[in-house]
């Protein structure tokens, strides 16, 4: 009797360890992804997980230039998708990046204020008495910022430059600054934890998201089948459904 309960044991403590081996046996696909992709690349995930169950997507979001730079020392990272075209340049220059990025999608800035507007905020001009923050110059949110400043022929004097569009955002939505320039996505994702007030001139700053496979990415297939993703027409409707334009 006691060598059977010991059996059945046995059994059991396989079966569990059993289960446990097939989720270990999973392979993970690591992502870095501009902050301003965050809510629709997590929405993705799922999408990606059920065609491909032996996969576990893991991302980085975060300003462009910092995931750049951390691709440059030699981060390991399976895709990369930057919220510009000259991100994605210096990762191809340092031969992070060996295939041709596409690009998958655009958007443009728009400028927040806190809910009402109280400091009666109509437009790029009126940001002088303002408590401002925007992108650093070396984001790619900050070089469409001075873009949209210089065709607005004003200079911009922000209390403080952040390193991604989600850290604006977030100095608007908790009172630390009257006003600040994020992607318009952004501005949709805040809701009613902001107004939007248009700014005309952004026009002339359209940011074209590429994403590529990283160079040295152990799963190049899957990685590839991430990307297909986005570019296919199931990111295409996620992404126009938060906002984002046409590549």
């Amino acid at each position: 009797m006691i060598r059977r309960v010991a059996l059945g044991t046995v059994l059991v403590v396989l079966s569990v360890s059993g289960c446990g081996s097939d989720d270990s046996a999973k392979s993970t696909l690591t992502v870095f992804a501009a902050a301003s992709l965050q809510s629709v690349f997590t929405g993705l995930e799922q999408d990606f997980e059920t065609a491909n169950p032996d996969v576990d997507v893991q991302f980085s979001f975060a300003g462009s230039s910092d995931l750049a730079a951390q691709l440059q020392a030699g981060a390991p990272a399976d895709v990369f998708a930057a919220a510009d075209q000259p991100t994605m340049d210096k990762v191809v220059r340092d031969g992070r990046i060996t295939g041709a990025p596409a690009v998958f999608a655009t958007n443009l800035l728009t400028l927040v204020t806190a809910p009402g507007n109280p400091k009666g905020i109509n437009g790029i001009n009126d940001l002088a008495d303002a408590t401002l923050v925007v992108c650093a110059p070396q984001v790619p949110c900050g070089r469409a910022t001075k873009k949209v400043a210089d065709a607005a022929g004003t200079t911009l004097r922000p209390v403080s430059e952040e390193s991604s569009v989600a850290d604006v955002l977030t100095k608007v939505t908790s009172g630390q600054a009257d006003a600040g320039f994020v992607y318009v996505t952004d501005a949709s994702n805040a809701g009613a934890k902001v107004s939007v007030v248009a700014v005309p001139e952004a026009s002339v700053a359209v940011n074209a998201y590429p994403i590529a496979v990283v160079a040295d990415s152990k799963q190049a297939a899957t990685a590839q089948k991430f990307a297909d993703l986005v570019t296919g027409p199931t990111g295409r409707a996620a992404l126009a459904a938060a906002g984002f334009g046409a590549p």
